[in-house]
């Protein structure tokens, strides 16, 4: 074909009865139009554009059913043409007959899952296999019905308005949605209604929005209500869907009760002995408001009896708590009537005037009388006594009285524990107290003690005071020297020259302090050595009155101090000082001197225990030195022993060794072998060698244990043995024995110059030459 020929196709929908169509078909006039125009302009081949108009599928239809055709304006009925249909669905929900071009739906659809399906559609040429039509797309929209049912989003729904709110007062918004399309039919649209909470609420149909429809609802009267919601779908219509939620709403609390007493007259008892700040009781004005609303304080009215009490407000549980301010007195007063006033802390005037906050009640408080314990006409008492007063003394009188109005008589006594010394006494009938012992402000200034008074009557009733004396001073005490002087003058003192400074003390306290004189004894002759001058300030100096002291005259001088106080009378006292006469440094210090005696016996001490470290030093050192010289030693003759041990192998199976018969080491004691040990595996290898040649005679034996006890007994005699044991083994051949073999070696051979001991017969030899020993030691 050239590009001016021009393809017909017709492409048919068949739309089934009651669907909605569109115009489906383009004609084959149209169609060479819009193809000429663009011939027109070029002279290309241009494809061919359909349009294609959407199909429409009701969803949940189970029915397969035809639902339009593909066709094309070459398709002569001998189905030379094939028609091919891809996209969403193709093949498994839709499928075309490729000979007609009928399109067909295989399932029911579900448009709240998909709502459109897009696919291609084409036309080939059965021979040629060339397309006779351009690929084009099409969509089948899925029709909606109404197959879901509303449902309410964000439950649950709880609001809450405050109480006596207006009427339209808005609550709150229900929302429901519906999967239908809105935008086809009625299915999707909702409407709202009230299914319970009439008269006192009300919904907009189609907002969902909830308001009062009922003034001045009270929270004290109801204080929850639960409305219920409808939401139909379809306008409300009949078979449609439906759905209810239900919608708790809450009033809040206002303020809008004042507090109530429940009664005119609260009535109470206390006990006049009752301490301050007891509670006498609690009163309760009710309201019925909560929170802070209901939060209220109380106030007493009557000003000249509500100092003797106070109201306070318990915060949890809003209760006036009325509290003792003052001692009570059942003799002075018995009743309190008191007026109480209960408000609110917080006021609303929208609801209620102000003085609608506000209540009172009466409060009648009877105070009960108790039998009292006496009372003392002071809390305490403090007296002042000379310590001079004699006994008998008066000091002062302690009053108490009784209360009660049997004002009953009093007995007066001083605690035992505080008057340990029993010092004073007291009047038991009017309280005097009266000096009892002798006072001494020295040992003991001041006293306190305890007065008990108590009701004759009954003594369990009493009370206490304190009573302090203060024991005043006199001039009892002479005085003294402040210390015990040591005075000492050097052999080269000049005249003037000062000697010691010396002070008094006195045990007395005089109110304008101590004033002190010093002095020397009146004399005839004036004292030539030594003088006293006073400083005026209760210090004295002694002064030398003449030059040049020697020990060869006096070694010592003995010189008086008159010492006199300003006390009334005046008191005094003489002291002897004891002048060392002293052969002093060229510091002026006397080398006798305690000072001086105990640095030197410092310097002594620290010399001598340098000494002893020195020495303790060196004897360290040379321990040292010994123990390693010892240990060198040692070293040496175990290195001595070990070649020995090496080069005398021979030696060794000489000093153990058996015979057939038998044989057994025998501890002996030696006084040359005494560092030489045979070693666990020696005396081990012996043994088995003993064992293995004794045939005839065993340890049971009566013979051989005879030997080993002769054996032993010769080494217990031995004088020479030293207090250590070495190791010997003797070879025992049995009674009758020629002594033919004395060795595992069988060496018989006589050597003439090795000497015998102890003629035990011709064939016993030494063993010395094989040991390396010495004549003295042990022979076999």
């Amino acid at each position: 074909m050239d590009n001016c020929s021009v393809l017909h196709v017709l492409l048919m929908i068949s739309i089934m009865p009651g669907w909605l169509g569109g115009d489906l078909i383009i004609s084959r006039k149209q169609h060479e139009i819009r193809l000429s125009k663009v011939s027109r302009g070029s002279h290309l081949r241009m494809r061919r554009g359909w349009i294609w108009s959407q199909i429409f599928v009701e969803e949940e239809d189970p029915t397969p059913r035809k639902i339009g055709q593909l066709k094309s304006d070459y398709d002569t009925g001998d189905f030379t043409i094939k028609y091919i249909l891809s996209g969403e669905g193709a093949g498994e929900i839709f499928i075309i007959d490729e000979y007609t071009g009928d399109i067909r739906s295989l399932q029911p659809l579900d448009r709240e899952l998909k709502p459109f399906y897009i696919l291609q559609a084409q036309a080939i040429n059965r021979k040629s296999k060339q397309p006779v039509e351009p690929e084009s797309e099409f969509i089948i929209k899925v029709q909606d019905i109404n197959d879901n049912a509303p449902e309410f989003i964000n439950e649950p729904y709880v609001s809450s308005i405050p109480e006596m709110c207006p009427t339209g007062t808005t609550v709150i918004q229900v929302t429901a949605t519906d999967a239908d399309d809105p935008m086809f039919g009625n299915n999707a649209k909702l409407i709202y209604s009230i299914l319970q909470g009439e008269p006192y609420f009300s919904v907009e149909p189609k907002t969902g929005i909830i308001v009062t429809s009922w003034p001045d609802m009270d929270r004290e009267a109801r204080e929850i209500y639960l409305v219920v919601v409808q939401v139909k779908d379809m306008l409300g219509l009949n078979g449609g869907y439906s759905a209810t939620t239900t919608v708790t709403i809450s009033l809040m609390d206002v303020n809008d009760n004042g507090p109530t007493f429940q009664q005119n007259l609260y009535t109470f008892a206390i006990s006049e002995s009752a301490p301050v700040g007891t509670t006498v009781g609690r009163i309760m004005a009710d309201d019925s408001d909560v929170g802070l609303n209901a939060k209220m304080n109380y106030s007493l009215e009557d000003l000249e009896e509500s100092s003797t009490f106070t109201i306070q407000t318990d915060p949890d549980t809003q209760e006036g708590i009325v509290i003792l301010a003052q001692p009570l007195d059942y003799e002075s007063k018995r009743r309190f009537v008191i007026a109480v006033e209960a408000f609110n802390e917080n006021i609303d005037t929208r609801f209620l005037s102000e003085y609608e906050f506000h209540d009172r009640t009466t409060l009648k408080i009877t105070v009960t009388n108790v039998d009292e314990p006496p009372i003392f006409s002071e809390t305490s008492y403090s007296w002042k006594v000379l310590e001079s007063a004699q006994i008998s003394t008066q000091v002062g009188t302690i009053y108490a009285r009784d209360t009660d109005t049997a004002n009953n008589p009093i007995r007066y006594s001083i605690s035992k524990s505080s008057d340990t010394q029993q010092m004073f006494r007291i009047d038991a009938s009017n309280g005097t107290v009266y000096v009892a012992n002798r006072l001494d402000r020295e040992t003991t200034a001041w006293y306190n003690l305890t007065i008990i008074a108590r009701e004759i009557r009954d003594e369990q009733l009493s009370s206490s005071v304190s009573l302090l004396i203060t024991v005043l001073d006199v001039n009892d005490n002479v005085p003294t020297l402040s210390q015990d002087y040591q005075p000492y003058v050097c052999e080269d003192t000049q005249a003037g020259e000062l000697i010691e400074l010396i002070s008094a003390t006195d045990a007395d306290d005089p109110v304008d302090g101590h004033h002190f004189y010093f002095s020397m004894i009146p004399d005839k002759h004036i004292n030539p050595n030594f003088t006293i001058r006073d400083n005026q300030d209760n210090t004295a100096s002694i002064l030398a009155r003449r030059s040049t002291f020697t020990q060869h005259d006096h070694t010592h001088y003995h010189l008086p101090v008159v010492i006199r106080d300003s006390g009334s009378p005046i008191l005094s006292s003489t002291t002897t000082l004891t002048i060392r006469v002293c052969t002093c440094q060229p510091t002026g210090h006397c080398p006798s001197d305690g000072v001086e005696a105990q640095a030197l016996s410092l310097d002594i001490s620290m010399q001598i225990l340098l000494g002893l470290s020195v020495c303790l030093i060196t004897l360290a050192v040379l321990s040292t030195l010994m123990l390693a010289l010892r240990k060198y030693k040692t070293l040496q003759q175990e290195k001595m022993a070990t070649q020995e041990l090496e080069t005398e192998e021979f030696s060794e199976k000489i000093l153990s060794f058996t015979v057939p018969e038998s044989s057994q080491t025998v501890p002996l004691r030696h006084p040359r072998l005494r560092e030489r040990k045979l070693c666990r595996e020696e005396v081990t290898t012996s043994i088995r060698m003993s064992l293995r040649h004794s045939h005839l005679i065993g340890p049971e034996d009566g013979v051989f244990q005879q030997f080993i006890i002769d054996r032993l007994a010769e080494a217990d005699e031995d004088p020479y043995v030293p207090p250590f044991d070495c190791l010997h083994t003797y070879a025992f051949e049995g009674t009758g024995s020629i002594t033919g073999s004395l060795s595992s070696l069988e060496s018989v051979t006589f050597d003439p110059c090795l000497s015998q001991t102890r003629d035990a017969g011709p064939h016993l030899l030494r063993l010395s030459p094989w040991m390396g020993a010495t004549d003295d030691e042990i022979l076999f």
